[in-house]
């Protein structure tokens, strides 16, 4: 019932036990602020009041209504329920792009290990033995309409033994995510996964963590080859999960991950055993215990290469070696603290070692090689490169004569190995085919020259890079014997290098069929006359590539006299070559398919000249920083070299991007470098 108001005319309002308001308006506030408040309103007239009624904290609700209207508002598990009821995988996957939430749900847990809660209405209807109709999938507007006719046909899993088909999947840079890793587990989850996986991160922000590589571990149980490249967030936690989940793991590189330790390799060794290959790079936190587990429970294991681990030794590396000596073939061992232990182990336990490289080990000296070299059980080592790690005259000569099938020898840094030393292994190395000297300073030319004439027939190729001790000869004999096998020979970067050594190998080598002679500033076209003239088989393949005093008379000579084999031709950096020595290789040389004028004074009548002379056969020619092409060297080889399929262009400054465009619709095989 309404409170007594006493009104004594029709504009007076009176509230209950309190003063008279003569004024609606003064109504209005108290009307606002009282919490109550009895009126009577004169049924003529009515006050209107402009301000809005807003009860306290409105925004507030108002705000934490917009949210509870979210599906971000639902709990984990309310989600799962929802997510467990999509029917398939492919359907989850679609799903899962909804948002980063979904994905991350349905990545770290596996939806068909958790039980369906089943709807009242499907109880009700089994008890009265209704039969359920499947329900039909709900259609994807991202389909075509030739998946739509298929999508009838299902596929069939592939089965765990035939990891072969598994896809392979790369993620570089800014693209190596867990958000990535997420949506890989999702997506090929419904097939079994991964067969090969690389993750190079660039290890500038959180991308990549367990989170991503757990996901990858539940859905690709058929996983053979991981790569983790510059990854410092994965853990031990990750790789265990690797480990348990994916048990056909045959191939782990490891490379600048600082927090895995021995316990994650551990663990894949002790959960892997067909793991074939292993490669632990820059891992500052992994030491002799992982090694130890690696050689006991990896019996399969076929390659190992360990570089710049700071806590290996040769207690880690005896274990390895001495556990797997039966099935280990190839071995790489760089920058690591062992001593000449590690190699008497080698030299022991490596029976069925093919391939050995040893760099940069500061504690290994010549006493290490000796005894690996007579220890007598490399019998089956063919290729083996050194490094700056301890080489000697008398370490090598040991080395070689321990190995009497070696094929292929690499010595790079090796400043104590002498001229003498070289022909001593030239005569113990019986089985040698292939060697390469880097940066062996006191090795000369005359020792060269004596290890060629020691080399059995079989020796084929010989490598010289960057070796210091080389000087020209001021004289030799006119009758050399000749070393019939030599077919390649390699000589880059020698600066002592010149015409005489030049002509005094082309007495030597009659049978050279390969020649590459980069940035010798003391070769010009008198020791390439030679040197061409000595060749009795022809050229296949020359490279001059920076010899700057080269011009286009040994060109043309070279081009006269081996035009009929040559087939790859190298004159990038040789300045003085100009048209002519295009227009010579046009008239001469048929079979050739590789062309190198980078750098040099050819203009468009040279390339047009050597389109229609080699047009046909010429697959890879290279311009670069030739200042006089034009869009008339363009036309000339779209229309006269059909088989062309590798162009470069960079630094041609009077071609435009419309010239390179008109090029490339005409020629859609060639991939153009501009």
């Amino acid at each position: 019932m309404q409170a007594l108001v006493s009104c004594r005319g029709d504009d007076d309002i009176r509230p209950r036990g309190g003063r008279k308001l003569s004024d609606l308006g003064d109504a209005g506030i108290f009307l606002s602020l009282a919490p109550r408040v009895d009126v009577f309103f004169p049924p003529l007239k009515r006050t209107r009041v402009s301000a809005p009624f807003i009860p306290q904290d409105w925004e507030m609700l108002g705000s934490r209504c917009k949210q509870m209207c979210s599906l971000n508002a639902l709990s984990d598990e309310c989600l799962l329920e929802i997510l467990k009821r999509v029917d398939g995988d492919r359907e989850r996957s679609v799903a899962a792009c909804v948002s980063k939430r979904w994905l991350t749900l349905l990545g770290t847990t596996n939806i068909s290990m958790v039980p369906l809660t089943a709807p009242p209405s499907s109880k009700s209807g089994a008890l009265c033995g209704e039969q359920q109709q499947p329900k039909k999938r709900l259609p994807d507007l991202n389909e075509t309409a030739k998946d739509e006719i298929d999508e009838d046909e299902e596929e069939e899993p592939i089965p765990l033994e035939n990891c072969d088909k598994r896809p392979s999947r790369c993620l570089e840079g800014k693209a190596a995510t867990d958000v990535r890793l997420l949506a890989l587990a999702i997506g090929t989850g419904g097939q079994g996964g991964v067969g090969e996986l690389s993750i190079r991160a660039d290890g500038s922000s959180r991308r990549v963590t367990d989170v991503g590589l757990g996901a990858v571990a539940r859905s690709s149980p058929s996983l053979r080859v991981l790569s983790l490249w510059n990854t410092p967030y994965i853990t031990d936690k990750g790789l265990s999960q690797i480990a348990n989940r994916c048990p056909l793991l045959e191939k782990l590189d490891l490379s600048r991950c600082p927090q895995i330790t021995d316990k994650g390799i551990s663990a894949i060794a002790m959960n892997c055993a067909r793991l074939s290959s292993l490669t632990i790079e820059s891992c500052p936190m992994v030491g002799n215990d992982c090694l130890w587990a690696v050689g006991h429970f990896c019996p399969k294991l076929r390659s190992v290469s360990l570089t710049d681990l700071a806590l290996v030794g040769d207690k880690g590396v005896g274990s390895l070696l001495s556990s797997s000596s039966s099935s280990l073939r190839k071995i790489s061992l760089r920058r690591l603290s062992i001593t000449d232990l590690s190699l008497a182990v080698v030299g022991h336990y490596g029976k069925a070692t093919v391939k050995l490289i040893f760099a940069d080990l500061p504690n290994v000296t010549e006493r290490g090689l000796w005894v690996m070299g007579c220890a007598r059980g490399l019998q089956q080592l063919k290729s083996l490169t050194i490094i700056s790690s301890g080489a000697t005259d008398l370490g090598l000569e040991a080395v070689a004569k321990g190995c009497p099938l070696l094929k292929q020898l690499s010595l790079q840094r090796c400043t104590h190995l002498s001229d003498s030393g070289l022909r001593k292994l030239s005569a113990a190395a019986a089985s040698l085919e292939i060697l390469q000297l880097e940066e062996c300073n006191l090795i000369t030319l005359p020792g060269v020259a004596g290890a060629l004439l020691t080399f059995s027939a079989r020796f084929r190729s010989l490598s010289l890079v960057r070796c210091l001790g080389f000087r020209d000869v001021e004289s030799y004999p006119e009758s050399l014997p000749l070393h019939s096998s030599l077919k390649s020979l390699s000589i880059r970067q020698c600066p002592g290098f010149g015409n005489s050594g030049l002509a005094f190998v082309g007495k030597l080598c009659r049978q050279l069929r390969r020649i590459s002679l980069s940035v010798l500033p003391g070769v010009s076209d008198a020791g390439l006359l030679s040197l061409s003239k000595g060749c009795k088989l022809g050229l296949v393949k020359v490279n001059l590539g920076g010899c700057v005093n080269v011009t286009d008379a040994a060109v043309a000579a070279l081009a006269k006299r081996h035009g009929g084999t040559l087939q790859a031709l190298d004159l990038g950096g040789c300045t003085m070559v100009t048209d002519e020595s295009l227009l010579a290789i046009s008239d001469s040389c048929f079979l050739l398919q590789d062309v190198d004028v980078s750098k040099s004074a050819i203009t468009d009548a040279g390339v047009a000249a050597l389109a229609s002379g080699v047009g046909l056969n010429l697959r890879i020619l290279s311009v670069s920083g030739c200042p006089d092409i034009s869009a008339r060297s363009l036309v000339h080889l779209s229309n006269l070299c059909p088989s062309l399929v590798g162009l470069n262009l960079q630094l041609c400054d009077l071609l435009t991007g419309h010239d390179i465009a008109s090029f490339q619709s005409k020629m859609g095989q060639c991939d153009v470098l501009s």
